[in-house]
């Protein structure tokens, strides 16, 4: 029998040849062409088998695979791509499930921005006083690396704010990373595992690559180290990933900094640049139908200084076309408030130092919601957690606090800086009105007092039973250098002493005031009403010289002056594995050797913010750090501070930048055979506790590697320390993203 012969009509054939299209198209997308992998030499020597977190070589190709959060597993699996380090897959699977692949071909998209460190005028001025060339190369360069009012970005830049102007857009330096890696190296550092790649090259730095994986968390930290040899560089870096596909991850979600849900559903324009972002506590997420992946900046090293804390959006997408986006995190060039224009000083790159640029991702089979909430665990959602026995403390906020009540018309007006402040945890907050406000400063009495009147009333009726509004001050007045001064009750006192004035006496409308003229006249009234002082901003800024430059002084030898501030962030520099490491700390270790066998108390280091006006939307975690003071409960406003400043005054707090506890604190024993006792909570993976000792000439630590812990994790430390010869100790914890907390200098007698 013949067979039929069929001839399709051309409707038909148009429906063969779309279902065809079609058909090859799904097979395009889910067999993409291959990407041949150069030969992959890996040096194995450092790494470690070890359960849930392995690494084999296979090929071309290289596969870490990580156990992580409850019971998830991921996988990474790397390859060099015509010289470019490349994540040939990203999957996740929860238990013992089929993997879900998030990405593949990913590479990896670091770009830095370089300009010219440049030290202030108002820096320069204190050291004058001292006796220092301040016209001194050496010296100008010296405190570059401390400059707090720089903008390297802004040009031509403020004649008035910074050596050695105008800035110039040949200044200005912009470059993407490229790669020559020929091999890897794997590395097992306790419960994590570094891969290698050597070969980058961007801009005026060169080095590497790393990818880190934590067993025990589904984080990934992606980070390139890298140094340059040209000096007084400050600079910014974005980071990301690019080639995820938008079939697997088809949008990416956040929360704005209303708190509103938004996304951004992949398929529209292709864009040109990163789409910044201003995302509520610095988090996006890409989500798709087998899991999300996360990306997030470190907490707290990403953010150098700053005298406001707008969220700028520190996170970005790019949508690149072919089903194909990018995203990561970035830093903005200055601030958009151009009243904080000429300062946004960034970070330091000091010649020889190997700088790391990181960045997160948190890679989960959940969903865009449930992987935000995990990534927020990491900072305890932007607070300060509170802790039993503990109340929490910041101090130095120049809200121009009673201006704004007095424009409002009522002290019974709610401000939002301090309804931001107490959503962070906070217990206790220390103003520092009669700053940059229209309160009389200088005035030697009744105009002074009556401004102090209103701040005192206003900060009473801002408090409630466990909320504390402090009317404190950084009056600066005839030590030198800046300072905050603390008191335990309303205190009237001018920073003026007039010819014929008393220094103390009783005013009508006022009670007691105090008139100051004098270094000793404040000292009297420090003495007088149980009041302390203590350093702000040390070696840099109003304060730099000090407090080196009166540490001899009859003001200075004496338990009424507490010690320093901490603030982070001035002089940032991403070499250094402790915050304001050469700063505030070694400030502190040398005031406690120089007073060692004095009788006074160890000098502290107190937790300060140093800033303006808040506001509920702006992103303040990353710029607190909060004083865990040993307290049960937080005074009144009608009640007298004294057991606030007294927990300062006897070192019974540790400082913290949110993520770390300490906890029950303790140098246990006697004689040369002593036991440093702690109990420190964590919640990023930890990376080193260490005990800081001085002999009254010299510092050293002891550093205990904690790299063997897991994230969200909690211990119990027994340290042996032998006290022979030693003056004082104290101790610390740092975690591996460089959060950090400390406990005070204690004496050993």
């Amino acid at each position: 029998m013949n067979p039929i012969a069929f001839t399709p009509s051309s409707s038909w054939r148009r429906f063969i040849d779309a279902t065809r299209f079609a058909w090859l198209t799904v097979v395009a997308l889910a067999f993409p062409a291959p990407i041949f992998a150069d030969a992959l030499h890996c040096d194995l020597t450092g790494y470690r088998a070890s359960p849930g977190l392995s690494a084999t070589v296979d090929r071309d190709v290289l596969t870490v695979t990580w156990q992580a959060a409850g019971n998830s597993e991921v996988r990474a699996r790397y390859a060099i791509v015509q010289g470019q380090p490349t994540v040939r897959e990203l999957a996740v699977r929860r238990g013992r499930g089929a993997w879900a692949i998030l990405g593949e071909d990913l590479v990896p998209d670091f770009r830095v921005q370089t300009g010219r460190r440049r030290i202030d005028f108002t820096a320069l001025a204190p050291l004058k006083a001292l006796g220092v060339d301040t016209a001194s190369r050496e010296v100008i360069e010296k405190m570059g690396w401390l400059a707090f009012w720089d903008a390297p970005f802004v040009l031509p830049g403020d004649p008035k704010r910074n050596v050695d102007l105008p800035r110039t857009p040949e200044e200005i330096q912009r470059a993407a990373a490229s790669y020559a890696a020929n091999a890897c190296t794997v590395k097992t550092d306790g419960a994590r595992l570094e891969v290698n790649f050597p070969g980058l090259t961007m801009g005026i730095f060169a080095g590497g690559l790393r990818f880190t994986h934590y067993r025990g968390t589904n984080l990934l930290r992606v980070e390139v180290i890298a140094k340059t040899e040209r000096n007084l560089v400050a600079y910014k870096y974005d980071a990301g990933l690019r080639g995820l596909s938008t079939t697997r991850l088809s949008r990416v979600r956040w929360v704005d900094t209303g708190g509103n849900q938004q996304q951004q559903q992949f398929g529209g324009a292709r864009n040109e640049g990163p789409v910044t972002t201003r995302a509520k506590n610095r988090v996006l997420v890409a989500e798709g139908a087998g899991g999300s992946l996360a990306v997030f900046p470190p907490p707290t090293v990403f953010f150098p200084a700053r005298e406001v804390d707008t969220n700028l959006g520190y996170v970005w997408f790019r949508h690149d076309g072919n089903r194909t986006f990018a995203f990561g995190v970035k830093q903005a060039d200055h601030e958009d408030d151009l009243r904080y224009l000429q300062n946004y000083a960034l970070y330091n790159a000091p010649p020889g130092t190997w700088q790391r640029m990181a960045t997160y991702f948190y890679v989960t089979p959940d969903d865009a919601a449930a992987t935000r909430s995990a990534v927020l665990a990491f900072t305890h959602h932007d607070t300060f957690a509170p802790v039993p026995g503990y109340k929490t403390m910041v101090n130095h906020f120049h809200l121009q606090f009673t201006d704004r009540l007095r424009e409002a018309g009522s002290f019974d007006t709610q401000l939002p800086d301090l309804a931001a402040m107490k959503a962070l945890g906070l217990n206790i907050i220390g103003l520092s009105d009669f700053h940059a406000d229209k309160l009389r400063q200088r005035d030697a009495g009744a105009g002074r007092f009556a401004d102090q009147k209103d701040y005192f009333e206003g900060c009473r009726r801002a408090s409630d039973a466990d909320f504390l509004v402090a009317p404190w001050e950084e009056p600066s007045m005839y030590f030198g250098g800046h300072y905050n001064l603390i008191n335990a009750r309303p205190l009237f006192y001018s920073k003026v002493r007039s010819a014929g004035q008393p220094w103390q006496e009783r005013d009508a409308s006022y009670g007691q005031v105090y008139h100051n003229g004098s270094a000793e006249d404040v000292l009297r009234m420090l003495e007088a009403e149980n009041a302390f002082w203590y350093t702000a901003h040390p070696r840099t800024k109003g304060s730099s010289g000090y407090p080196d430059g009166y540490l001899d002084q009859p003001f200075a030898q004496t338990d009424r002056f507490l010690g320093i501030a901490f603030k982070p962030g001035m002089g940032m520099d991403l070499s250094e594995t402790r915050l304001a490491e050469s700063r505030a700390f070694d400030a502190l270790d040398t005031m406690n050797n120089r007073l060692a066998g004095t009788g006074l108390k160890p000098k502290v280091l107190i937790g300060d913010v140093d800033t303006y006006q808040k506001w509920p939307h702006d992103d303040l975690f990353p710029g607190f750090v909060a004083n865990y003071l040993q307290l049960e409960r937080t005074p009144g406003p009608d009640d007298n501070w004294a057991p606030v400043l007294q927990a300062l005054s006897d070192g019974r707090f540790f400082v913290t930048t949110g993520e770390i506890h300490i906890r029950n604190y303790a140098v246990k024993g006697t004689g040369a055979q002593r036991t440093i006792e702690a109990d420190v909570d964590w919640t990023f993976p930890p990376e080193f506790v260490e005990v800081v000792w001085g002999d009254g000439t010299k510092v050293d630590r002891q550093i205990v590697r904690a790299t063997d812990l897991p994230p969200m994790g909690t211990k119990h430390f027994s340290i042996p320390f032998d006290a022979k010869g030693k003056k004082w100790v104290r101790f610390a914890a740092w975690d591996s993203a460089v959060n950090g907390a400390f406990v005070q200098p204690v004496w050993l007698k």
